[in-house]
């Protein structure tokens, strides 16, 4: 299919030229599409990225505010993005886990990139950013999504600071604080009875039908703008480490857009010469009640089995990843893994990051800790390399997890009933 430049160029999204099939590589012009024409396969963000110059480019970078934008020369966005009204997600921590390390037995460096520290607590708060520069250039009036809690969230701070209308859909039986951080933001929020799948076929014939007129689906038809946002997952982490790639990733999946976006912006740094080209491993991690992915990676197999998600782990309790597929590709092409652990591990994993690093992660984080502390038992993650775990979102979201975590005791205001409590010696 050839490209209608004139079409192209319409919108101004900075280097974004095209949108480009996955599968057969067919290119179509900028607009609110997310599967090929030709082949049905999903369409992704081509760049024309002629004329950059590393050195200038890391200069660029590096003089950029402390938010993604600082990344607005490789994402679909317009230069002047910074001066917009959004959320400004993004420049989290990337936090040396020395204590989490010597207990899981690391003799090379170990890191936990928070991205808790998001204005809604969660990395949704990237692609939610991208996609929200693709409704202002197709001048939609109502942001919605189909979402398992955080991106609700994400969906609905954002669209209240840039002055959109909202309305989410979520499954009606999500963990309260989520719902609680969904609704503040005065958009409506919606629950389906159903799980996620549900609720995102609902939001797909939604797009067809006239109610959904003037609607951007930051998860559906705005889908390829809104992937990218997670490559800036990628470039922090190259930067925050020196402008240089790290020797193994664990990346929580829900859809899987989030481990094929950071594989994704990590070969785009090296093609622009702004790291050393290395090999790296990335490694996904499910909760097993949720485990389409990891099941298909260790059966060998390269189609994905739905499943009906049952786990604690809601955030990434999404039975039919759309990007499972490309997952189990980098996880081979890069000599990583797929794997799982139960609910009591995640719990486990959860307790485990708070007491050696003070990080308070949601269900997600507990899942990613929980899977990197297995890798390490089971032999498939070398702990000598340079290792990189990604927390996506904040605990005070999950509390019902960790609900017997509290008080030690409680006392009377006496040193006498302190000591008699045996908290002298604590």
């Amino acid at each position: 299919m050839a490209v209608d430049t004139a079409a192209s160029t319409a919108v101004d999204l900075g280097p974004a030229t095209a949108l480009s099939c996955r599968e057969c590589g067919a290119r179509s012009p900028l607009g609110p599409d997310f599967a090929c024409l030709e082949c049905f396969g999903p369409l992704e963000i081509a760049y024309d990225y002629a004329g950059y110059d590393a050195e200038e480019l890391r200069k660029r970078i590096e003089a950029g505010p402390a938010s993604i934008w600082r990344y607005a020369p490789l994402l679909p966005v317009p230069a002047d993005v910074a001066g917009k009204p959004n959320l400004n997600p993004g420049w989290t921590p990337l936090v040396k886990a020395d204590n989490l390390g010597r207990e899981l037995g690391f003799t090379g460096p170990l890191y936990v990139k928070d991205d808790s520290g998001n204005p809604t607590h969660s990395f949704k708060d990237r692609v939610v950013a991208c996609a929200i520069e693709a409704a202002r250039a197709f001048r939609f009036t109502t942001l919605s999504c189909s979402s398992t809690g955080n991106l609700a969230g994400a969906v609905g701070a954002a669209a209240a600071r840039a002055g959109f209308k909202s309305c989410v859909f979520i499954p009606h039986d999500l963990e309260q604080g989520k719902v609680v951080m969904a609704g503040v933001y005065g958009g409506e929020l919606v629950g389906i009875d159903g799980n996620y799948d549900d609720v995102n076929r609902f939001c797909s014939e939604l797009i067809g039908d006239p109610a959904g007129e003037g609607w951007g689906f930051v998860n559906v038809n705005l889908r390829p703008y809104y992937g990218e946002g997670s490559k800036t997952l990628a470039f922090e982490i190259c930067e925050q480490l020196g402008w240089r790639l790290p020797d193994q990733i664990v990346i929580p999946i829900a859809s899987g857009s989030q481990l094929t976006k950071i594989d994704k912006g990590l070969q785009e740094l090296i093609k622009l010469g702004l790291v050393e080209d290395k090999p790296y491993r990335i490694f996904g991690a499910q909760a097993e009640g949720c485990s389409p992915v990891s099941a298909a990676f260790k059966a060998g197999r390269d189609v994905i089995k739905p499943v009906k998600p049952d786990t604690i782990a809601k955030s990434l309790a999404i039975g039919n990843p759309a990007d499972g597929p490309y997952v189990l590709d980098i996880a081979r092409r890069t000599g990583g893994a797929v794997e799982d652990v139960t609910d009591a591990e995640v719990v486990e994993a959860i307790k485990l990051l708070a007491r050696t690093e003070g990080i308070f992660a949601e269900t997600a984080g507990g899942v990613t800790v929980g899977v990197l502390k297995k890798l390490v038992e089971t032999g498939q993650l070398d702990p000598s390399k340079e290792t990189v775990a990604i927390n996506t979102g904040d605990g005070l979201k999950t509390l019902d997890a960790v609900a017997d975590a509290g008080m030690a005791a409680v006392i009377r205001p006496t040193l006498e009933s302190f000591r008699a409590a045996g908290l002298a010696t604590a």
